[in-house]
C-alpha cells in the first residue's frame, strides 16, 4: 500500500477537526465528519499514533475502546511523584486520561500509607494521543490502562539510564500456576488496593497469582471479583478503568462475572499444568494485520491534525 504524503493527510485530518461537528459527534451518527478516502483509511494506525509526541489540546475525552480507541486532552503522568516513578521514558507513554493520572496518585498514596512498599513504580500508560503503539500492546489505546510492577521500589529519584535498565521481577512459577519465591503477602496488598477503587474495571495477572489470593484474602474479598486471569502479567500487574464521565464515546469493560472469580483462575492454573488436548473441530480465525485508521472510531482522525 502506498504512504500518502505528509503534507496531504495533515491536509485532510485538519479539515476534519474543524469540521462544525468536530470530534465531539456521537459514535453512531458519524454523518457530520468527512468521509475519509480509501488512501487514508487504509493508513496503519501505528505509525501515525507512534509518531505523536504531545497530546491533543481540547477536553479530555475518550473515544472507543481499549483495545480500539484513541483520547483527546490526555495529560502526562510526572517523571517522578512523592510515592511513584515512571518507567521507561524513552517510551513515551506515560500519558493518560487525567482520570487515570489522579488514580495512580491515589493508589501510589494508599500503597506507601498502608503498606510496607513505599510506593509504585509505573510501566506503560498510553501514548499521547492514545491510539495503537508501535509495538509491545493490543489495549492501552484509550488513555484508561496502566502497568504496575511487582517490583517493591527502593526509591524514586531514578535517572533516565536507570529508568531505562532497572528490571522488574517475576512473581511466577511453574508457567504462571504459582506463585514464586519473589512473590509476597505485600503484593497481594497492593493489588487489593488497587482493585478496591470504584473507578476499576480489571486488574489482570497471572492465573497463580489469582488462585493465591483466593486462598489467603480474609475478610471482605469483593475485590476479588475485579482481578481476572490473563497470560504474562507477571513482571506487572494491568490496571484498567471504567469510563470517566463526560466521554460518550468512549466503550466500557463488560462488567465481569458474577462470583469472585475464583474457580475461573484455578481452572487457568490446572490447563497449565495439564494442558487439555486440542480441539479437532477448532478452526483459528485468520491472521490479521495492525489496525488501520479506518478501523478505529472517526473521531481519531482528527486527533492527528496536530492540534
Amino acid at each position: 500500500m502506498k504512504t500518502i504524503p505528509a503534507i496531504a493527510l495533515a491536509g485532510l485530518l485538519l479539515a476534519m477537526a474543524c469540521s462544525p461537528a468536530g470530534d465531539r459527534g456521537p459514535r453512531d451518527s458519524g454523518s457530520s465528519l468527512p468521509p475519509l478516502t480509501a488512501t487514508v483509511s487504509g493508513q496503519e494506525a501505528r505509525l501515525l499514533f507512534g509518531a505523536e509526541r504531545v497530546a491533543a489540546g481540547g477536553a479530555p475525552e475518550v473515544f472507543g475502546g481499549y483495545s480500539r480507541g484513541c483520547l483527546a486532552g490526555a495529560e502526562r503522568l510526572p517523571e517522578t511523584g512523592p510515592t511513584w516513578a515512571a518507567m521507561r521514558l524513552s517510551r513515551n507513554r506515560n500519558w493518560g486520561h487525567p482520570e487515570l493520572l489522579d488514580y495512580v496518585r491515589d493508589l501510589s498514596a494508599r500503597v506507601a500509607a498502608e503498606t510496607s512498599w513505599n510506593g509504585l513504580y509505573i510501566g506503560d500508560m498510553s501514548q499521547p494521543r492514545g491510539g495503537p503503539m508501535l509495538s509491545g500492546h493490543v489495549s492501552h489505546q484509550s488513555g484508561l490502562d496502566v502497568d504496575i510492577w511487582m517490583l517493591p521500589p527502593t526509591r524514586f529519584d531514578l535517572s533516565a539510564a536507570e529508568r531505562e535498565n532497572l528490571s522488574s521481577i517475576s512473581t511466577r512459577s511453574a508457567g504462571g500456576a504459582r506463585v514464586g519465591e519473589t512473590w509476597t503477602r505485600e503484593h497481594m496488598e497492593v493489588m487489593r488496593l488497587a482493585a478496591s477503587d470504584p473507578r476499576v474495571a480489571r486488574i489482570f495477572v497471572f492465573a497463580g497469582a489469582k488462585v493465591w489470593m483466593c486462598d489467603n484474602a480474609t475478610g471482605d474479598r469483593s475485590w476479588l471479583r475485579n482481578i481476572r486471569p490473563a497470560a504474562g502479567h507477571h513482571y506487572h500487574f494491568h490496571v484498567r478503568l471504567n469510563c470517566p464521565a463526560g466521554s460518550r464515546d468512549c466503550e466500557n469493560q463488560a462488567a465481569p462475572p458474577p462470583g469472585d472469580g475464583c474457580d475461573e483462575a484455578r481452572q487457568w492454573a490446572a490447563n497449565i499444568l495439564n494442558p487439555p488436548p486440542p480441539d479437532p473441530d477448532y478452526v483459528p480465525p485468520p491472521p490479521r494485520g495492525p489496525l488501520t485508521l479506518g478501523e478505529l472510531p472517526r473521531q481519531c482522525a482528527a486527533l492527528l491534525s496536530g492540534g
